[in-house]
């Protein structure tokens, strides 16, 4: 029997969504579709073969998801360190710490997913909190967004914060660091603590992720913010053999945290690595910039001050001149571009850089906060817009922070699809899960069932639940530069799909979220369970 060729027959396969097919069976030839029609006809050619055939017993399949903007490396540490999800109160959060310090044996105690707006104490945690229960060794408590963090009195004194003059550590009124630090000063601490990571750790962490990935049916990854490290780390994994799904890189293109004396995007420049380096697993597409912060910790840059705090408009977190340098750069090495851009204010920079390019299809990634105006602009440049569903129902706060006229400005999807703009789903996870499912329903309902409080003011930007699978797949590949190989099951593409527990157009919108996923397959390989 050959494995090379598979049949896969007698189930409800959706191969596209817009428009919507459907098939009862398809034929896999060395990990690409090469038949999609009738059952009959699938076992006659894969009998000339003497290939395999597999019954799907009339169970739902469909494209496997892609997940155009994640951070493995994030969700392989969230796998593996404290979980702070959900915690509604300072107290709590100092219980759990003290519980999992007292089982913790690593130098570092780190850990991620606390949202101040939970809190019943309603304020920001502080080194004097997390010094009640760790005194002794440093800790790092990442904010749920991945733009602020708590630490520790211990990591004040370990990396000098008092000394340093920035925007980004925040002080009292003495001018003394309250422990939380924000954007580039919580870049500066995190490598630091992830110094800590042996290379074994890190190669768990990456597994851990990838297989997390597969279980939930995403079949490829737009790892965006990768280091040199997680690059390195990644090849070595595939070295041994193919990965449990397949990942798409936007490199970091800053200085490299193994001690390089040169930037990561003067390295790719200077050895000449051009776009889709790589093979069927893992291939380069571009860079990520991070051009200002989130809402949540007040750092987004909007064209006018928070609603909820008139003393800030958040800022950019990079330079102007040198953010158009870079970009000019990338662009003209044939790379493309996934800056981020979440603030208002922060757009107006992309829309002008953008303008200036030669050319490529380069992304915009979130476009949280888009004003009237400036969806002309996107509309004329066409960037690709990677947006986050799920950051409407965990945004509940939004409104408080934007005020009545600029919420009607936040997620704007339906305006996007009106006005031709390309766009893409993603998670941002470990910022939101990584379940595809709960993104789905966040699309769907835009937050309807979850006491959302500013739905009514945004309903109309809620998706159908074809546009969300369709924008979830073909657009996420378009997004990767790849809707020729992934997003549909078609002849000539990918067979990278999953097989699910009931048909979700013939599922309660408001159970969708409980979906489940049987069986993972990328290349025609079964890699879950």
């Amino acid at each position: 029997m050959s494995s090379y060729v598979k049949g896969f027959i007698n189930g409800r396969i959706y191969t596209s969504f817009i428009p919507r097919k459907i098939v009862d069976s398809f034929v896999v030839i060395n990990g690409r579709i090469v038949f999609v029609g009738e059952s009959k006809k699938t076992i006659d050619i894969v009998r000339r073969f003497n290939g395999e055939l597999i019954d799907l017993d009339e169970r739902t399949v469909l494209p496997g998801f892609i997940d155009a903007h994640m951070h493995v490396d994030g969700v392989g540490t969230s796998l593996n360190t404290l979980d702070l999800r959900g915690v509604s109160s300072i107290e709590e959060l100092k219980k759990i710490l003290r519980e999992y310090a007292e089982k913790s044996s690593g130098r570092w105690i780190i850990g991620r997913g606390w949202d101040q707006e939970l809190f019943k104490e309603k304020r920001w945690p502080t080194r004097w909190d997390l010094d009640e229960v760790v005194r002794d060794r440093p800790v790092i408590l990442t904010r749920v967004c991945g733009h602020a963090a708590v630490v520790n009195s211990k990591v004040v004194e370990l990396l000098n914060l008092r000394s340093i003059d920035s925007p980004d550590i925040v002080r009292d009124e003495s001018g003394e660091p309250i422990g939380v630090v924000k954007e580039n000063i919580l870049s500066m601490v995190r490598e630091r603590a992830r110094e800590e990571f042996s290379d074994e750790d890190f190669e768990k962490f990456f597994l851990d992720a990838l297989r997390y990935a597969a279980s939930q049916g995403v079949t490829t990854l737009g790892f965006v913010s990768c280091d040199l490290r997680s690059f390195n780390t990644l090849m070595r994994i595939r070295s041994r053999g193919p990965l449990s799904v397949r990942v798409r890189i936007y490199l970091s293109p800053g200085k490299d945290p193994n001690g390089i004396d040169l930037s990561t995007l003067e390295l790719i420049k200077r050895i000449r690595i051009s776009r889709d380096f790589g093979d069927d697993y893992i291939k380069i597409k571009g860079f990520k910039i991070i051009a200002d912060g989130s809402l949540g910790a007040r750092t987004a840059w909007l064209s006018e001050p928070y609603s909820d705090d008139p003393s800030t408009s958040g800022y950019s977190t990079i330079d102007k001149e040198r953010l158009r340098k870079i970009s000019e750069d990338v662009d003209n090495m044939g790379m493309q571009l996934a800056i981020h851009a979440i603030g208002d204010k922060t757009l107006d920079m992309l829309i002008e850089i953008y303008s200036r390019l030669r050319g490529g299809r380069h992304r915009i990634e979130h476009a949280s906060v888009v004003r009237d105006d400036q969806l002309e602009r996107l509309r004329e440049l066409k960037p690709v817009l990677v947006v986050q569903p799920h950051f409407v129902v965990t945004d509940w706060w939004a409104r408080e922070r934007l005020g009545e006229k600029r919420i009607k400005w936040l997620y704007r999807f339906r305006d996007f699809i009106r006005n031709d703009i390309p766009m893409a789903l993603s998670t941002d996870a470990p910022v939101e899960p990584l379940n595809p499912w709960e993104t789905v329903y966040a699309a769907v309902s835009r937050g309807g069932f979850s006491e959302t409080p500013y739905y009514e003011e945004t309903r109309e930007h809620s998706l159908t639940l074809e546009e969300t699978l369709h924008y979830y797949t073909i657009g996420s590949a378009y997004a990767l530069l790849e809707e020729d190989l992934l997003g549909s099951l078609e002849v000539g593409k990918y067979a990278d799909f999953i097989v699910i527990d009931k048909d979700p157009f013939e599922t309660d919108v408001k159970k969708l979220r409980e979906i489940k996923v049987l069986e993972t397959y990328v290349g025609g390989v079964k890699v879950f369970p």
